[in-house]
């Protein structure tokens, strides 16, 4: 099935877009990561470019019930990151899309970032964990605790690895036994 068309604001999809927004608001645009926590440094952005899916995720409003979400980051000639994540909803058997804009906050080394759907309001996205070897998996936390999410390059990943980000995730103070896992079953088309 193909995705609804972008409206005026580059959102499909208005669960999405009005929940993005209230999340923006709620968290006070806060695009610092959480306190005691850093960014992954080094970062290669273009190592990061590219298609990582949801593996797992704590529950929040802009997604849920959403299955088989994926992001796509993309630069731009003027320094910008271009972030299209979209999702499944089961409910109305289509995909939602949301298209925004990330900035880099401390320098390009740093995985660091602030991220819009909607015009001037940012939130946080911080890379905390990387497999800085192949960029295959990472960690990303928005503003605070409550926001925290496992990308990964394959829809699945093996048992060793999980358990092995579940022990890093709960360094971060990340409540695991509240994690969704995220169905990765459908095709993107």
């Amino acid at each position: 099935m193909r995705p609804k068309p972008f409206q005026s604001i580059r959102l499909s999809g208005p669960k999405m877009a009005i929940a993005w927004l209230i999340f923006m608001v709620m968290n006070g645009c806060s695009t610092q990561p959480p306190q005691g926590i850093t960014a992954v440094t080094p970062f290669n952005v273009g190592r990061y470019e590219g298609k990582w899916y949801e593996i797992g995720r704590l529950d929040h409003s802009f997604e849920r019930g959403l299955t088989d979400v994926n992001a796509r980051y993309r630069g731009k000639p003027d320094g910008s990151i271009e972030v299209i994540n979209r999702g499944f909803n089961p409910k109305s058997g289509e995909w939602e899309q949301a298209t925004g804009r990330a900035l880099f906050t401390d320098g390009k080394d740093r995985g660091s970032l602030k991220v819009s759907f909607f015009g001037p309001f940012y939130g946080g996205y911080h890379v905390v964990a990387l497999d800085e070897k192949d960029y295959r998996w990472s960690l990303v936390m928005g503003p605070s605790r409550d926001y925290f999410w496992i990308l990964s390059r394959d829809k699945q990943l093996s048992e060793a690895l999980r358990l092995q980000l579940l022990d890093e995730a709960r360094r971060f103070g990340i409540q695991t036994d509240q994690l969704i896992w995220v169905s990765q079953q459908r095709q993107d088309s």
